[in-house]
């Protein structure tokens, strides 16, 4: 009995090896010690998931074991509560930080899967996080970018649930394609383009189905937005004062058209047909063609409101003037 009793307490124990299972293994010992975030142990709970994250890494090319120990406890659960304990943004932004580094560094698809088991990150994804804060923003889309390169055929299921029409990791990310920092627009388009080069013909017929109108629609809305600025920055400035406004939107106009561009020859032919509709009515033929015959430029329309069942609400969408 003492025999057991010795042996339980040395599992407790802090390892001098801070790259190993036994390590691991202390680590959720004080997670199951600290299920509640306090002001008191809030370092603690950012250290130990910084820890566990580090092992995490270690493991995935070293002792596979952690990973087994890791799902076993279902220790991605403590993550989770810990982030809806609504801890305060020190722990919600080192908590999205450490994320990204262990699923950036993860190399193993087994390793993957391990982590990406029993729906834990899809609940991350989906957190409402106060989005107001540029820190929290920067990093959470960061994450989802980082994700995103993580899709292909075998990992897609773990966030498209085919029975239930969900793909959080999509849908969650278009909804900031018009956000005010240019950063996380070019996020959001690695992320779409990322998700439009997985062959899984169920995915790509739910977003046709379910987001790419609106989603197109906003997205040429946006662009047409900015073409217009474009056009106005150059009419008014008679005296060539704003050649760095205007260089930033010719920029970021070419951005638009390679992302145009890009999305295009990923060559799946139903949503290039969306897309290409959406170009055609609502910016080539209202804003290019019509300037150049002539006619009397006109604003395109703002996309009609899509009442579709789980279509996402989009940040920050443009206001019609």
């Amino acid at each position: 009995m003492f025999g057991r009793s010795s042996s339980w307490v040395g599992r407790q124990a802090k390892s001098k090896n801070i790259h190993s299972l036994d390590h691991l293994k202390y680590m959720y010992h004080v997670l199951t010690k600290n299920t509640t975030v306090t002001d008191h142990n809030r370092n603690l709970l950012v250290e130990t998931i910084r820890s566990i994250t580090e092992i995490l890494i270690w493991g995935d090319q070293n002792d596979s074991s952690v990973f087994d120990f890791f799902l076993e406890k279902n220790m991605f659960a403590f993550f989770l509560n810990i982030l809806r304990q609504k801890s305060g943004r020190y722990v919600c932004v080192q908590l999205l930080q450490t994320l990204n580094i262990l699923f950036e560094n993860i190399s193993h698809e087994t390793s993957l899967y391990y982590l990406l088991s029993n729906n834990h990150v899809n609940s991350i994804i989906v957190h409402k996080f106060d989005f107001s804060d540029e820190e929290i923003m920067a990093y959470y889309i960061s994450f989802l970018k980082t994700l995103s390169l993580k899709l292909n055929n075998h990992t897609v299921h773990f966030f498209y649930n085919e029975h239930t029409n969900d793909f959080a990791l999509y849908t969650e990310a278009i909804k900031f394609f018009n956000h005010p920092e240019s950063m996380v627009r070019i996020a959001v388009r690695t992320i779409t383009l990322n998700v439009y080069k997985v062959d899984n013909q169920h995915m790509l017929h739910y977003i046709r189905d379910k987001t790419a109108v609106p989603y197109f629609s906003n997205l040429v809305w946006f662009i047409g937005s900015h073409v217009i600025e474009l056009d106005k920055c150059v009419q008014t400035d008679e005296e060539h004062k704003n050649r760095g406004k205007l260089s930033d939107l010719v920029a970021e106009h070419l951005d638009h058209l390679h992302y145009l561009n890009d999305i295009l020859t990923i060559n799946c032919e139903f949503l290039n047909e969306v897309l290409t509709d959406h170009l055609l009515n609502r910016l080539f033929l209202p804003l290019y063609v019509y300037s150049l015959v002539g006619q009397e430029q006109v604003r395109p329309p703002h996309p009609r409101l899509f009442i579709v069942l789980q279509t996402p609400t989009f940040h920050q969408a443009p206001t019609h003037a």
